[in-house]
């Protein structure tokens, strides 16, 4: 991790429980801290005027879904993104899906999962339970889409714009922007 991404993450703060989904009292605990950090992490790139994504969930806190958008040449290429907290969180990092991208770079699985073997998984894996969503936004999803969207549009293989609309019925969640 460079120096800057260093300080974000200590910013953004850490998350204390060891808790998934299907624990109960224990994951309502750490969704709380989850939403604490998002709502840091939200804050530092507004502060920054670094905001770059939107977010929500469902009521249980198990599927999210939101946008996210890189400037390029001060153009806005904007996606829809997802993902779904695995069973066996925090020790397993949520698989973060851009499914409009799906096979247009190698760096990304089926489905249109982003590759984050190589750099962001062995770090989360040496940081649980203290990452969380907000960590894997920062350092797996932000990364992902400075390195991997210049060359889509070099390209030619995403445009500038809004991502195609996905209002299909998602449930009712609460939201973080």
């Amino acid at each position: 991790m460079d120096c800057s991404t260093k300080e974000r993450v200590g910013k953004i703060g850490f998350l204390q429980t060891r808790a998934g989904p299907r624990d109960g009292d224990a994951w309502v605990k750490r969704l709380k801290e989850e939403y604490k950090a998002l709502i840091q992490y939200i804050k530092l790139n507004k502060d920054t005027d670094n905001d770059w994504f939107t977010l929500s969930s469902n009521k249980a806190g198990t599927r999210w879904q939101g946008k996210c958008w890189t400037f390029i040449d001060h153009q806005k290429y904007e996606f829809d993104f997802e993902f779904d907290i695995p069973v066996t969180y925090p020790t397993t990092a949520p698989e973060i899906q851009i499914p409009e991208l799906d096979g247009k770079t190698p760096k990304m699985y089926r489905g249109g999962k982003i590759c984050l073997t190589v750099h962001f998984k062995p770090l989360w894996s040496k940081n649980v339970p203290h990452f969380g969503i907000a960590h894997a936004l920062c350092m797996g999803l932000a990364p992902w889409l400075g390195a991997e969207i210049p060359l889509l549009a070099d390209r030619g293989l995403v445009t500038a714009g809004s991502s195609k609309d996905s209002s299909s019925a998602k449930d009712e969640g609460t939201s973080t922007s």
